[in-house]
């Protein structure tokens, strides 16, 4: 019988000031995050000198969607990657859902999941019930024999839980009109806004040095504050900073990694991040009053996941011939396509109570700069579970 495809695909969106303490031992988080770090350096390794922007997380949900539905090998080869137990990861997983999804971050984060299957295809109970009690997963029907309207009502879809900043994400001609069966979705939607505000007024046109060389004038951002920062250094010793700026609520952090020397490349840095440097910086981590200097930009980018994943060690699922999705219907599956599209929106936004108090304080200082006007990486993490929601490297802002 030939085997009919599944197609999988994730939107994610970071919007952080949009105008309108860790166990030693990885947490489900940052299995996840660990593994969407590593698909994220090998694409950022085939593009240096662009930007990209990459949700590990949302890599991570839909492998995770995906996983009850495995067998043999191509269960194994994902249990392996995600670091996972091998008698099956959902309690845990649900738990870190249900955190992310919880009352608290439900102003910043927004995750949604959603299984689009062709009208009459029969889905195996128990794929349908786990994804439903883990993910809370939305199931329904459509009729992938009209391409176009089936690839509508998916974007409708991603459109909304995105709140409009993913309006495309499938193209008809991504469905086989015969045999598209099943398109798994993961959207991830994040606003927040800064505990200590940007002041519009103090942005700037200052000098940016781009990744390919060219120097650019950007608007850069400007704040005087108490920041957290960290010296760190790879294990080759290429030296680097680590500047936390916390959202509303400090729950959620954006760190922003930036090379001590200019003549060291991101590329040199990137392969010695994972959520176990990550967590060493806390212990790195100093209060210190300065004013930061950081470009205002946005960053969007369409990543093809099978060729990240198959280097990971992740290879049946692709495989029509070795793919086994036995547990996800009696019809034999594989993925046909992984696509995640991001976009973050950094800007000067932030709580105004937060920024009235902290200008006050400002007032009376007149401490060092920290400019960032070179190429930089930033991560988004969710401080409790230690999940990286977002990634980026910005060449040119």
């Amino acid at each position: 019988m030939k085997s009919v495809s599944l197609l999988w695909l994730c939107a994610a969106v970071a919007l952080f000031g949009l105008d309108t303490v860790l166990s030693q031992a990885p947490s489900y988080g940052e299995r996840g995050s660990d593994l969407g770090i590593q698909v994220f350096q090998q694409v950022a390794r085939s593009k240096p000198l662009d930007n990209v922007v990459l949700s590990p997380h949302g890599v991570a949900s839909i492998l995770g969607m995906l996983l009850s539905g495995t067998h043999g090998d191509t269960r194994k080869q994902i249990v392996n990657a995600l670091r996972y137990k091998k008698n099956g990861p959902y309690k845990m997983l649900r738990k870190l859902h249900k955190t992310l999804t919880a009352k608290s971050n439900l102003d910043a984060v927004v995750i949604a999941n959603a299984i689009f299957t062709q009208e009459g295809f029969p889905l195996e109970e128990e794929f349908m019930e786990t994804n439903r009690l883990n993910f809370q997963t939305l199931t329904s029907s459509l009729d992938f024999t009209n391409p176009q309207g089936a690839a509508d009502h998916i974007n409708e879809w991603v459109n909304n839980n995105t709140q409009g900043h993913i309006p495309t994400l499938i193209k008809a001609d991504m469905l086989d009109s015969a045999l598209t069966r099943l398109i798994v979705v993961n959207s991830i939607f994040f606003k927040g806004l800064w505990k200590t505000r940007f002041q519009p007024e103090n942005t700037k046109m200052r000098p940016f040095h781009g990744g390919n060389g060219n120097l650019y004038k950007v608007p850069m951002m400007s704040q005087l504050s108490v920041f957290n920062m960290a010296a760190a250094s790879t294990p080759q010793g290429l030296k680097y900073k680590v500047i936390e700026l916390p959202y509303h609520g400090a729950l959620v952090s954006m760190l922003i990694i930036l090379p001590s020397e200019e003549d060291t490349p991101l590329s040199q840095v990137l392969p010695h991040i994972s959520t176990a440097t990550v967590q060493s910086w806390d212990k790195l981590m100093h209060t210190r009053k300065f004013r930061l200097l950081i470009p205002r930009f946005t960053a969007q980018a369409e990543v093809d996941l099978e060729s990240a994943l198959t280097a990971l060690g992740i290879r049946d699922m692709f495989s029509q011939e070795k793919a086994d999705f036995r547990h996800t219907s009696s019809e034999p599956l594989f993925v046909s396509k992984a696509l995640q599209k991001a976009k973050v929106i950094v800007n000067e936004d932030g709580t105004k109570a937060s920024a009235a108090t902290m200008a006050i304080l400002l007032a009376r200082s007149s401490p060092p700069w920290v400019t960032v006007d070179r190429p930089f990486l930033f991560l988004i993490r969710h401080n409790p579970t230690g999940t990286i929601l977002f990634m980026g490297q910005i060449n040119q802002p």
